[in-house]
């Protein structure tokens, strides 16, 4: 299971080295940190998870070493990199304007997942619904309200 997981590790990576050579040493290095300390029998998603966090690790030393920076440092210019939003409350009422141009289910899935902060299963079971069915629904809740025009 761990090695099917190295191809999306290797894509998350390349996406942000945006070089093949460095791409691949960064996954051999996750792949030597990682596989030691996996267990024989975990669940899927805590084998990807935990590979994922070794693969940020693995990606904030790159970097840091690459751009001379501490890690410490590195993460100060990317909070300062942050860019902070407006004083308005324009965000908040576009927010809604989309949210109201959606079907009350779409509303509903959007509204428990980012506003609310609720997990897939949380929101199925506040739905009555199944997770497969939410993902789907959020999915076309997220199409639906890229489209949705809130300048008319």
């Amino acid at each position: 299971m761990a090695l099917d997981e190295l191809e999306l590790v290797y894509a998350f990576i390349y996406a942000r080295v945006g070089n093949r050579a460095d791409a691949e040493d960064l996954t051999q290095q996750v792949a030597l940190k990682a596989f030691p300390r996996l267990r024989e029998g975990s669940p899927p998603s805590a084998i990807r998870g935990y590979l994922f966090a070794t693969a940020r690790s693995v990606l904030g030393a790159f970097w840091s070493t690459r751009l001379g920076l501490s890690t410490a440092e590195l993460h100060e210019d990317l909070a300062l990199a942050v860019p902070r939003g407006p004083d308005s409350d324009e965000p908040v009422e576009r927010a809604g304007r989309i949210l109201a141009g959606l079907s009350d289910n779409y509303r509903r899935v959007l509204e428990l997942r980012f506003l609310h902060g609720y997990s897939l299963k949380e929101v199925a079971a506040e739905m009555r619904s199944t997770v497969g069915a939410v993902k789907v629904m959020q999915l076309r809740a997220l199409r639906a309200a890229a489209k949705v025009d809130v300048d008319a």
